[in-house]
């Protein structure tokens, strides 16, 4: 086999979109791309907009960006074995969204928005992580005690700490399987694990370590 062989190719999907053809094939082309890819796309836009209004915008803003200048953008993808299609696509949607809303809003004004909103995407990640760490601290038989509040703000507390404790690594992980919801493939390609196998185990440790930290903590039981 040649080396030229054993390149990797572009998804045939993506192939027939970039290949010189007449306009009708080029729209049924397009056509069957966003059949395939429309999903993750409109995802990644609810992702990043948190509103549904604002991810509509964005999903229509997407696909135009997309398909302009004779699929520009989607042309840059070069397959190189190890990152698939798709999780490039939502790498480069989450940008193209990012640069969208700083067109239309500018950026923050102030360090303070920046920490807000860096507060808010933590505080989301802590809950999310909080429900698959320790469930029944959540909704256990006593989550509406009257000290109920207190044992979350303990709970919260515990969990930031835990979660700033980990490597960067670490912290992606937990971001992507518990606040982007990706599956364990893509998850994989994004941290370059082998298999999807790896990603559950590397997982199943990072909850452990978490575990570890909070009953350090005293939180490991829905009474504190």
């Amino acid at each position: 086999m040649t080396s030229l062989e054993s390149q990797p190719s572009l998804p045939p999907l993506l192939d027939r979109l970039l290949r010189p053809a007449e306009r009708e094939a080029r729209d049924r082309a397009w056509d069957e791309f966003v059949a395939a890819h429309s999903a993750v796309v409109l995802h990644t836009c609810r992702q990043v907009a948190r509103d549904h209004d604002a991810a509509m915008d964005g999903y229509a803003y997407v696909l135009e960006a997309l398909r302009a200048d004779d699929c520009r953008r989607l042309r840059a993808y070069t397959p190189d074995g190890r990152t698939q299609f798709r999780t490039w696509l939502v790498v480069v949607v989450r940008r193209m969204l990012v640069d969208h809303h700083r067109q239309r809003f500018g950026r923050p004004r102030s360090a303070d928005a920046e920490r807000v909103a860096e507060h808010d995407a933590r505080r989301r990640l802590e809950e999310l992580v909080a429900a698959e760490v320790d469930p029944d601290d959540l909704a256990g038989p006593g989550a509406e005690s009257p000290d109920a509040e207190v044992r979350r703000r303990e709970l919260s507390d515990a969990l930031r700490h835990a979660i700033d404790g980990l490597d960067p690594t670490d912290r992606l992980l937990l971001t992507l399987r518990f606040e982007d919801e990706r599956p364990a493939k893509e998850i994989a390609a994004v941290l370059r694990l082998p298999t999807v196998f790896h990603v559950y185990r590397r997982l199943g440790a990072v909850l452990a370590r978490l575990k570890l930290a909070l009953a350090r903590r005293g939180v490991e039981a829905p009474d504190p």
